[in-house]
């Protein structure tokens, strides 16, 4: 009996040590250091954003996808990102959060579904973000732990992976780009049928 129960607590003992030391868990700003491109707040949450994301339950399997549009603004150390998603489900959803730069590479995060202050760290080119989140009421209402990590690419785009737990245990994890939008530029022909009137006094080249 004592055998059992010996063998039963080192299996427990190495699956905390997995969730620990050999998962997403696992990794710190500091691992990033130095990395590259730096990535910016006010440069790289700026502007309009599109995103796409999956959403997977507990056991690894699709349970939603999204789109986003967000749109970040700046003033000085402040700054707000408001989020509007459309989930494959035909939710619709509008979040937004508040941005408070501080020094040596910190800032926090508030949200209306956030518990308190989200803790971030910049580092190289990553952000890493932990808070508590409320799921609204249709989703459960429940109140999960998340660590959300951006990790800014060459190209410019951004990918994002959170992982959001329950008294320690991993019920959700979203996996998602962000990029900036592109610009929209206005039609060179004036007619509405593609007629370019100004092109009768343009000479022929």
């Amino acid at each position: 009996m004592k055998l059992l129960v010996v063998l039963l607590l080192a299996v427990l003992a190495l699956f905390v040590a997995k969730g620990r030391f050999l998962s997403f868990r696992s990794q710190s700003p500091a691992d990033y250091a130095g990395t590259g491109p730096a990535f910016k707040m006010k440069e790289n949450l700026n502007g309009e954003i599109l995103s796409e994301g999956l959403i997977y339950g507990p056991n690894g399997k699709m349970t939603n996808s999204f789109v986003a549009r967000m749109i970040g603004e700046w003033d000085g150390n402040t700054g707000t990102l408001t989020e509007y998603f459309t989930y494959s489900n035909g939710k619709q959803m509008t979040r937004k959060w508040y941005l408070t730069l501080g020094a040596g590479n910190t800032f926090t995060a508030t949200a209306d579904d956030i518990v308190g202050e989200g803790q971030g760290t910049i580092s190289g080119s990553t952000v890493k973000l932990t808070y508590r989140i409320i799921l609204p009421e249709d989703s459960g209402g429940h109140t999960l732990d998340v660590t959300d990590w951006m990790y800014l690419t060459e190209s410019g785009v951004i990918m994002n992976r959170s992982e959001m737990r329950k008294f320690g245990i991993k019920v959700a994890e979203l996996v998602a780009t962000m990029r900036p939008a592109p610009e929209v530029k206005a039609a060179h022909l004036n007619g509405a049928n593609g007629y370019d009137s100004d092109s009768e006094a343009r000479p022929l080249q």
